[in-house]
């Protein structure tokens, strides 16, 4: 593509310009760049681009773009007020407008982005459609999957997928949207049809600096959609809410609690674990996008949990405003598996085994309010602390469980810091041990800490006896918990079919 026309429409601040080129490609890291690439200088957190303009010249750069010109370099620059938001608009012009020609949907939250793209992928592809999917887990571009690197992939990544999707004639797309790739303008230039906002709690504070701009980021999917699209949103979440008037797309609404939603569940019943509940839709505007809708129809869900039957919720809206009929979404929630670590059932028998990743405040809520409405003789919460997010974060997740543990009969808990089972960056400190401690304490709650994650395991399984729940739960500290629990059920257990009993792990990525 030609500099003059790939640069045209972007405002230039200043340049130091040479001869009109054609640009083979673009490359925002300087180990990427080829001959007539075009090199885009980011600002991160860790590093700045531009202390590799010379390395990406001498690798055959034929321009760059910069937010500081280097006058010491013989190099055309071009320079930007953000180069973020330069970087998204050169890269979804130079790939074509490849989302334009998609239907794609966008999901944030603060719990619940992988499981809720997941099921609606699922009804996608049970409706046989060519499908695409981006989110923490994989990249799924027709019939090719890859394992993802990020939740939301930088910009030029993000459009070079969506071209690939193109070229594999992917009709239907579903990403997950975090919040740094809502303030990084990592989606920007991304032509969204659906966005859904299920959820927001406290998380990511030491990326955002305040919930308060975590929130801002957040919103930001909805505020920033477009006329005639749609935004699905949450009425049970107050920040979701929030949002209803603050948007140029059409809003649908669900809710399990507040009545004034669109959409409503009703006859909610989650005694297994498993939930069946009713989809009343209330709203009928506009009729051609309802027409042929029953007003109310069921669900039934083979994965576990209330947070479960939120994200079907978001899912199924998405659905509906993509036309497919009620008969594929009820098949494909029912034949959907779930997602590994996301209140997961991993071993079923004379206990049962959950394995949930109880990374905030209020992911930690709903798991437990599910864990109310289940049926069971007792519990037992071997919990790890969530190294490297600080004091807040782990004070905040301690009072959740001591906030629900006299409604759940739960007068200990079995902790760890996972020593030897998390990375540099997830390691606990000792301030994040003793607010912990500091919490259960005056909560009442007995505590039993262990260094070693499988020590931690070893004691909870000890006390569980029939029909009890043992809750594997916890961020990074607890991922490779179901590996280890699994292993300890099968000495256990000899005469369960080995199969059975880690049939949990058998596509499992994290931990094993």
């Amino acid at each position: 593509m030609e500099l003059k026309a790939l640069l045209n429409g972007i405002t230039i601040l200043e340049e130091k310009s040479g001869p009109a080129s054609k640009i083979k490609g673009l490359a925002y890291h300087s180990d990427r760049v080829e001959e007539g690439f075009l090199f885009i200088c980011l600002k991160g957190y860790k590093t700045d681009g531009h202390l590799y303009l010379e390395q990406a010249r001498e690798k055959g750069a034929a321009a760059a773009i910069v937010e500081d010109i280097r006058e010491n370099l013989d190099i055309p620059q071009y320079r930007v007020a953000d180069t973020r938001a330069t970087l998204a608009e050169l890269a979804d012009r130079f790939y074509g407008h490849p989302s334009s020609k998609i239907h794609v949907t966008g999901v944030t939250a603060t719990n619940g982005k992988t499981s809720t793209t997941y099921m609606l992928n699922a009804i996608l592809e049970k409706q046989g459609l060519n499908t695409g999917l981006i989110g923490t887990v994989i990249v799924k571009t027709g019939p090719v999957i890859r394992p993802a690197e990020l939740t939301t992939p930088e910009s030029l990544d993000l459009h070079r997928i969506f071209h690939q999707m193109v070229e594999e004639k992917v009709s239907h797309a579903v990403m997950e949207v975090s919040s740094s790739g809502l303030e990084l303008n990592r989606v920007g230039h991304i032509d969204f049809d659906t966005v859904v906002l299920n959820n927001i709690s406290r998380e990511h504070i030491d990326l955002h600096g305040s919930f308060e701009a975590y929130f801002k980021a957040k919103a930001g999917l909805i505020r920033n959609a477009k006329k005639g699209g749609w935004a699905i949103l949450n009425l049970d979440c107050p920040y979701s809410a929030s949002l209803k008037n603050e948007t140029a797309a059409r809003v649908f609404t669900y809710g399990l609690k507040n009545r004034d939603a669109d959409c409503l569940v009703n006859d909610l019943d989650l005694s297994t674990g498993r939930a069946r509940f009713k989809v009343k839709i209330l709203k009928q505007e506009p009729v051609d996008i309802f027409a042929g809708y029953p007003d109310s129809f069921q669900v039934e869900l083979s994965v576990l949990g209330l947070h479960s039957v939120y994200n079907a919720m978001a899912a199924i809206l998405a659905a509906l405003l993509q036309g497919i009929p009620t008969t594929v979404i009820q098949k494909a929630l029912k034949d959907f598996g779930g997602v590994e670590r996301r209140f997961e059932l991993i071993f079923e028998d004379d206990i049962k085994i959950i394995d949930d990743h109880f990374a905030n405040y209020g992911n930690i809520n709903v798991t437990l309010e599910t864990l109310q409405m289940m049926d069971y003789n007792n519990l037992h919460l071997v919990y790890a602390i969530r190294g490297g997010r600080g004091v807040t974060v782990n004070r905040e997740n301690a009072e959740a469980i001591a906030e629900w543990a006299p409604r759940l009969g739960l007068d200990q808990v079995i902790a760890t810091t996972s020593v030897s089972h998390v990375d540099e960056k997830d390691v606990v400190s000792e301030q994040e041990r003793i607010v912990f401690e500091e919490v259960m304490k005056k909560a009442g709650l007995e505590v039993e800490i262990y260094e070693e994650l499988p020590d931690a395991i070893a004691r909870g399984l000890a006390k569980a006896a029939a029909d009890d729940v043992v809750l594997l739960a916890g961020c990074q500290g607890m991922d490779y918990g179901a590996s280890v629990c699994l292993e300890q059920i099968h000495r256990q257990r000899p005469h369960l079919d080995k199969e059975k009993v880690f049939a949990a792990l058998k596509n499992r990525v994290a931990g094993v």
